[in-house]
C-alpha cells in the first residue's frame, strides 16, 4: 500500500480565496501569496519518493499548471469536511495525509513523521494556534472513520470537534504550525515572497 500525501488548494486567483488576508493586505499581495506558497509547497514536498502526492484543487482543477508533476483531482461539492472525507474514502489504499496549501512551514520531514505515525495510530493531527489543524490523516486500514461530521470549520473549535468524532481512536500529533489567514500571519510565519 502506498502513502498518500492530498494537498487541498483553491485555484490561484485574483479576487477569489484568502479573503481575510486579501482585505488586509490587499488581493494582489493575496494571490501573489496563494502562487507562490502553493508552487513552493509542492516543490518542497511533492517530488518525495516516500508518497504520492495529491492536488486536489477548487474550483475548476483544469485551471492550475502545477510546476511539478502531480496527480491532480477536482475536490467535490459541500463544505470542507464534505470535500475532505469524500476524497479520503476514494484514495487508493493506504493511509492519507491532507494538509492545507496556506502553511508556509511544512517541511518533508512533516509529512513522513505524519506517515511514521499512521503506522501505529489510527489517526494524526497537526494542530495551529487558532484551533484548527494544519493536517490531518487517517490510517485508513479496515473502514473509514468519517471525523468530519458537524465540525465548526474555521472556527477555535475546528479541532476539538474532530477530535470528538474520533474517540475511541489512537490519535498523534505534529508539530503546531500556522496557516496563513491574515497579514500577522505572514509575518509570524516567516513567509517571504519568493521563498522555494
Amino acid at each position: 500500500m502506498h502513502n498518500h500525501l492530498i494537498i487541498f488548494a483553491r485555484v490561484p486567483r485574483f479576487g477569489v480565496g484568502k479573503k481575510r488576508l486579501a482585505n488586509e493586505v490587499g488581493p494582489l499581495t493575496a494571490l501573489k501569496f496563494q502562487r507562490e506558497n502553493l508552487s513552493s509547497l509542492l516543490r518542497r514536498v511533492g517530488k518525495d519518493p516516500r508518497w504520492i502526492t495529491w492536488l486536489a484543487l477548487t474550483p475548476r482543477a483544469g485551471e492550475y499548471t502545477p510546476p511539478i508533476p502531480v496527480r491532480k483531482l477536482a475536490q467535490p461539492k459541500g463544505n470542507l469536511g464534505q470535500r475532505m472525507g469524500a476524497i479520503m474514502r476514494h484514495m487508493p489504499p493506504g493511509p492519507a495525509l491532507v494538509i492545507g496549501n496556506d502553511i508556509p512551514g511544512i517541511l518533508c520531514q512533516d509529512v513522513h513523521q505524519a506517515f511514521q505515525m499512521l503506522r501505529t495510530h489510527d489517526a494524526v493531527l497537526g494542530p495551529a494556534p487558532d484551533g484548527g489543524y494544519w493536517a490531518i490523516g487517517l490510517r485508513r486500514r479496515y473502514h473509514f472513520v468519517d471525523p468530519f461530521a458537524n465540525v465548526r470549520w474555521s472556527t477555535e473549535f475546528a479541532l476539538d470537534d474532530t477530535l470528538k468524532n474520533m474517540q475511541g481512536l489512537r490519535v498523534g500529533y505534529l508539530r503546531p504550525l500556522r496557516d496563513v489567514d491574515t497579514a500577522t500571519d505572514l509575518i509570524l510565519t516567516g513567509y517571504r515572497r519568493g521563498r522555494s
